[in-house]
């Protein structure tokens, strides 16, 4: 009979495929009354991944896994104090290294390109569509500059403003004397440039109002027309001719696309395509009034979602050698399923020192009004963005207008630690110590996004997905060595990149001594040398490796990653944990260093912080599922909970090659703690599902009917609901014994084990 796991070629041979050692159709043949199944899994599909079978009896007829899905351990991820790692200490890393090496630099590192999707959530979480909006129904009917968004557009202050309503419309700034005005200067009915028919005003931003209106020489289309606040102010007209100018050229299916540039009566207007959706701002807006006047931030996954849908719009402008300026939830618009960027009036070139920048407080970088936009800047803003969508945070333009507020005090940060490392470093006081891209930022919103489905859905991760800084982690059983954590993945950046690939030296001194003879070594030949060190056992080396690396680039995380593997080799674990844990908040999207900083917790005295860092990985990437599951079994299994080890080892899929060892291992503790058949019997059941070779499932089959002996129970006992006498039961284990003798390594353990078959069996009489 041909295997039917995916893609093998093998064949059933005694109830196993001889290729990849999944049992048969109908499972391996066993002595054990198998309980029955739950109710309403009968039939149903395996939940193990890649598996192809159906639950039978309560089991698998592929792969044998029980039928209840072991997925509560997942439910117990926590908030609380004692089990996060930001209690923890991290390793100076980026500005605050470059302080102790003196005057900093600011990196120059490229990132790479990434593939980008088109559909809101990343195919990973479901955002609903925002409903179409009928133009003319989005109309202004008073069309008003709200009390608390009139300003001065040449100095700032306040004007035009009462306590209630009825302010001045039009008038001069008491503090300077420039002239201001918050009337709209078209109304319904009025004809510009001969061609668009002014339907009214639809709101009203930075630098001007925004007008609906018809195109009559393209099929009455409905256009948007774009008009100066102030049409004498020399800085919003020049910001508007600048909008015209980049809009022109840009092509991005994410940017509001411009048709034209016209004037009336004097004034300019920009004739932009109209995008009738509703912006985040209103999105949070209604989500407020139907929430009885009370805050009700986005859920954070659709918040991440939104982000990650329009970065790749400032990816493309940054291309260009633009930079957005003022972004806020107000200048995305939500269309169906899809996103635009709008009100691009801000933009300017990198290379701009003169023109006027515009931002809004709570959102601008602090640098900005010194130093100027930057990209970094702009990254900045994003992360702001992506608080204020994702957190209720009253003061974000007054006390925490720079800084974010604790997690303690925002529940969305308290629940999500990698959100919360995230918008730190995004929103980072020092520009240096932000994304270097928009691009970069992305790709770490992506890995969070997934984290957080994951960790929610309550599961263990059946999916995976590749990262592009570090390569899965090596299974290698439940052993804690640092081998079986992930490498890092070479840049193919750099320049050694693929003679590196091609060095092929197995011997770690070896290997050592031939990247010390390269004459100018790279970054990726520094972090060769470091591995080559670490491999070789030469702390000395690592340490100084580690020290140059971090000399010559102060944000070069991935020398702290070395270091704390050197550490974890000395068993250090107070420097592996805070290096471990600065890495984590350089890529807080990825799971490699929340999956090594866990070991190192976990042989550092912090074993509630493994367990949340363990549980996180086990819910995100299937990569690393079977490493966490071993990791929780044996932090439950030092506080004496067998109960959780046993659940812990359940969540090891059937398609990992350490699904054996982690059902021996199940099989031992049950031995190990089990007294009464019940306890007994539920070991007997795992041992028929975990695919064990002949001598081992003999080994411990015995081990349990030793101990239901020893226990002197007379009479008739109860196994998985198959009576047993007392002969029964001493049957059976003769029949073990004789299995251990049959696959005994030598003559002596041969003859000892059909010696006690034989001293256990019932006389007979010829």
């Amino acid at each position: 009979m041909k295997c039917r796991q995916p893609g093998c070629t093998g064949t059933i041979v005694d109830g196993y495929c001889d290729v990849c050692g999944m049992p048969g159709p109908n499972g391996p043949v066993t002595s054990v009354t198998m309980s029955s199944a739950p109710a309403g899994v009968q039939g149903g599909a395996c939940q193990q991944p890649g598996c192809t079978g159906h639950y039978v009896d309560g089991y698998c007829d592929v792969c044998g896994t029980p039928a209840a899905a072991p997925s509560a351990p997942l439910a117990s991820h926590g908030t609380a104090a004692a089990s996060t790692s930001t209690a923890i200490g991290a390793m100076a890393i980026g500005s605050a290294r470059a302080v102790s090496f003196g005057d900093k630099v600011m990196p120059k590192r490229p990132s790479g390109q990434r593939s980008r999707v088109a559909r809101i959530g990343a195919g990973i979480t479901v955002v609903p569509p925002a409903p179409a909006i009928d133009p003319e129904k989005a109309l202004m009917v008073d069309p008003q500059v709200p009390m608390d968004q009139r300003f001065c557009s040449n100095c700032g202050a306040k004007v035009g403003r009462t306590d209630t309503s009825g302010g001045r419309e039009e008038g001069f700034c008491p503090q300077c004397g420039h002239p201001y005005s918050f009337t709209p200067k078209l109304k319904a009915g009025d004809v510009v440039a001969g061609q668009y028919e002014v339907a009214g005003s639809l709101a009203h931003g930075g630098m001007g109002w925004i007008y609906l209106a018809r195109d009559r020489n393209l099929s009455n289309r409905w256009v948007v027309l774009k008009g100066l606040l102030n049409s004498d102010d020399a800085d919003t007209a020049k910001a508007a001719i600048a909008e015209q100018q980049w809009l022109a050229s840009l092509e991005n299916p994410l940017i509001v696309e411009i048709y034209n540039f016209v004037t009336f009566e004097g004034s300019r207007y920009i004739v932009m395509e109209y995008v009738g959706g509703r912006s985040l701002k209103e999105l949070l807006k209604q989500r407020l009034a139907a929430n009885s006047g009370r805050p009700d931030p986005l859920p954070v996954d659709q918040a991440l979602a939104f982000l990650i849908e329009i970065l790749p719009a400032f990816s493309y402008l940054h291309d260009q050698g633009l930079v957005y300026c003022d972004f806020k939830p107000d200048q995305v618009m939500q269309v169906g399923d899809a996103l635009k960027l709008i009100d691009l009036g801000g933009v300017r070139r990198i290379t701009d020192d003169e023109s006027a920048l515009y931002g809004t407080i709570g959102y601008q970088a602090p640098e900005v009004a010194k130093a100027g936009a930057s990209i970094a800047s702009d990254i900045f803003t994003i992360g702001r963005t992506l608080m204020v969508l994702c957190a209720d945070v009253p003061g974000y333009q007054t006390s925490y207008q720079y800084t974010t507020p604790p997690a303690e005090e925002m529940p969305a940060f308290a629940a999500h630690d990698s959100l919360y490392r995230l918008l730190l470093k995004a929103c980072a006081t020092d520009p240096a110590d932000r994304f270097t891209s928009a691009e970069e930022l992305r790709v770490q919103m992506l890995g969070i996004l997934r984290e957080v489905v994951g960790v929610g859905s309550g599961r263990t991760a059946s999916t995976s997905a590749a990262s592009a800084l570090f390569e899965p982690p090596t299974l290698s059983g439940d052993r804690v060595d640092w081998r079986q954590l992930p490498t890092l993945r070479p840049d193919p950046a750099d320049r050694a990149t693929e003679w590196l690939h091609s060095l092929r030296v197995s011997d770690p001194v070896e290997r050592l001594a031939q990247l010390d003879r390269v004459p100018s070594p790279t970054t990726e030949v520094q972090l060769a040398r470091a591995r080559a060190a670490l491999e070789a056992g030469q702390t000395q080396v690592l340490n100084m490796i580690v020290h140059d690396l971090l000399l010559a680039d102060p944000w070069e995380w991935r020398a702290v990653w070395m270091a704390g593997l050197g550490a974890l080799v000395s068993a250090d674990f107070a420097t592996a944990q805070a290096s471990f844990n600065a890495v984590y908040g350089q890529v807080p999207g990825e799971l490699a260093p929340k999956l090594a900083l866990a070991l190192s917790c976990e042989q550092g005295g912090q074993p509630a912080v493994a367990e949340n860092l363990y549980l996180i990985c086990a819910a995100t990437d299937a990569n690393y599922v079977t490493p966490a599951a071993f990791g929780l079994a044996r932090i439950r299994l030092q506080r004496g909970s067998i109960d959780g080890v046993i659940t812990a080892l359940d969540l090891v899929p059937s398609t990992s090659g350490g699904y054996p060892e982690a059902q021996q291992l199940k099989v031992q503790y049950l031995i190990d703690q089990g007294s009464t058949p019940e306890e007994l019997g539920k070991a007997l059941q795992v041992i028929g599902n975990a695919r064990l070779d002949p001598a081992s499932q003999a080994g411990f089959e015995a081990s349990i009917y030793e101990k239901l002996l020893n226990n002197g129970r007379p009479g008739l006992l109860t196994l998985n609901g198959a009576s047993l006498t007392t002969a029964g039961l001493k049957d059976r284990l003769s029949t073990s014994y004789r299995t251990l003798a049959r696959t005994a390594q030598d003559e002596a353990t041969r003859t000892a084990y059909l010696d006690k078959a034989n001293r256990i069996r019932p006389w007979s009489f010829l």
